[in-house]
């Protein structure tokens, strides 16, 4: 794939065997570096390179653009897509070509081109460590750990890419409409866009793999780290786009099981910390790698001292706010009146109805941890799986469990069929709000966008509504690709 290796090299965090390339070094922090020559010599150093890919999750990725905070910028985009997140003003301007959905259908934006170029230099990463890694001294098990954390970023990168740039998975089709490349190699040899299926395929191999590997593996570093049960995680997640309810269901059950739900008092906390008993996988950040303004904190926050932050607090729709019950904690995260004097904003920040405060930073810096994956999300999958199969009661036990933990008033759902998938999906948008997951879930529930009868305007969103099915679900290839990779061109484009 040329253009991913040879244009898009100056933003590789491993830069080791391409002449082309701007960088002999894999960058683990600011100042840390290792040049090619030893960054495989051992297991690690191996590491080293692994926690490159982990710090790519929430390190700015263009000098250029502070909106491209790794993961935490692509969260943002994605829920700007939806209906749940709801800009407030223009602000200065950040995301809001994605809010109004141009910028996905532009191909010589910055921002579409942002999310290939993202997903493809995780990709070119994983795959150094996936060729090289077990040439390194050291111990086996090292070297299984590190391949299977590998593995599981391609896997993970792949699904993105794939959710993203091309026609949705049907479960009831064949699937060959054009999906992404698939890249699994080091080398530069242009590639063609695979199929949808083909794409899905070479997912569930890497994850697959990864998870036998990860059965053998030590406990992880940290909540940065991949391990068995976020790679269950990543299975539930591909399974549940793929309609594959039992095997959704049962990865997500096993995803979960070491972990426990928060308590209110902790749901209320800020979500910024990876320390909560929840988060199954999350990007732990530390004070020396600050990330100032690329921060998912400086845009989603209710509190960082960000001119974004100042000027334009991100809301919740206020349809979906009133579907919200009153003793559930969740209600407490949005203010609707805009006049709360509770709800912490920074200084001369506005207040808007229906803003948020999920999201918080703890100090007066923007560093927070962000959350990949929660507990939540994999009872939500479980039940909705559990739903889609007819196994109604224990769908309502599985949905239970979680709704009576943000409302203890809650009662279990006598709901079946349509109902209670219904009122499933209505809580996965409650609980995950504002966490990235609503453009891939409406474009998987192959469901319209409908922003109307809402605090959407107009005036600041321009698109209130798109059709289930329409070609603007998806991206289109960035322009840089079309004109450097000879096995897409033109004609491989988007329609």
């Amino acid at each position: 794939m040329k253009t991913i290796k040879y244009k898009f090299l100056p933003f590789l965090l491993i830069a080791l065997t391409f002449a082309s390339c701007k960088k002999s070094f894999l960058e683990t922090n600011p100042t840390d570096k290792a040049d090619d020559a030893t960054v495989f010599k051992t297991t690690d150093n191996a590491m080293a390179a692994l926690n490159g890919i982990h710090r790519m999750l929430y390190k700015q990725f263009d000098d250029n653009n502070q909106d491209q905070g790794g993961e935490s910028g692509m969260k943002i985009n994605l829920d700007m897509l939806g209906e749940d997140v709801v800009m407030t003003t223009a602000g200065n301007g950040w995301y809001n070509n994605m809010y109004k959905w141009i910028d996905h259908r532009n191909a010589s934006s910055i921002n579409d081109k942002y999310a290939y170029k993202f997903y493809y230099t995780i990709i070119a990463n994983a795959n150094q460590i996936i060729a090289k890694v077990n040439g390194a001294e050291g111990e086996q098990a090292a070297k299984d750990a590190i391949m299977a954390e590998a593995l599981t970023y391609r896997a993970w990168a792949h699904f993105l890419l794939v959710q993203i740039y091309s026609k949705r998975y049907d479960a009831a089709g064949n699937n060959t409409q054009p999906g992404v490349p698939i890249v699994l190699a080091t080398d530069v040899t242009a590639k063609p866009r695979g199929t949808v299926e083909g794409v899905y395929t070479q997912i569930n191999t890497d994850i697959d793999a990864a998870i036998v590997l990860f059965a053998k593996t030590s406990v992880r570093a940290n909540k940065s780290h991949f391990d068995l049960r976020v790679a269950k995680g990543i299975k539930a997640r591909v399974a549940l786009t793929q309609g594959l309810w039992t095997v959704a269901a049962a990865n997500a059950v096993e995803a979960r099981a070491a972990s426990s739900l928060m308590t209110n008092d902790e749901y209320k906390s800020g979500f910024n910390n990876s320390a909560n008993q929840e988060w199954i996988w999350g990007s732990k950040q530390v004070e020396d790698q600050s990330s100032d303004f690329s921060s998912f904190f400086a845009y989603m926050s209710s509190n960082f001292n960000s001119s974004n932050v100042r000027t334009n607090p991100k809301a919740i729709n206020k349809l979906l706010y009133d579907k919200i019950a009153a003793t559930d904690v969740r209600k407490t995260l949005w203010d609707p009146t805009g006049a709360d004097k509770t709800f912490l904003v920074p200084p001369s920040g506005a207040r808007k109805p229906y803003m948020n405060r999920k999201f918080m930073v703890a100090g007066v810096t923007s560093i927070g941890d962000v959350a990949h994956m929660r507990t939540a999300e994999m009872y939500l999958i479980e039940a909705e799986a559990l739903a889609r199969t007819g196994q109604h009661s224990l769908a309502q036990a599985a949905l239970y469990k979680l709704a009576v933990n943000r409302d203890p008033n809650y009662v279990l759902s006598t709901n079946t069929g349509d109902a209670l998938i219904n009122e499933i999906l209505i809580q996965r948008r409650v609980e995950l709000w504002g966490e990235g997951f609503r453009f891939t879930d409406l474009k998987r529930l192959n469901s319209a966008l409908d922003r109307s009868n809402s605090n959407h305007t107009n005036e600041l969103a321009t698109t209130l509504g798109e059709a289930a099915g329409d070609p603007k679900w998806q991206w289109v290839i960035p322009q840089s690709e079309i004109n450097a990779n000879p096995a897409i061109g033109p004609g491989g484009q988007n329609p």
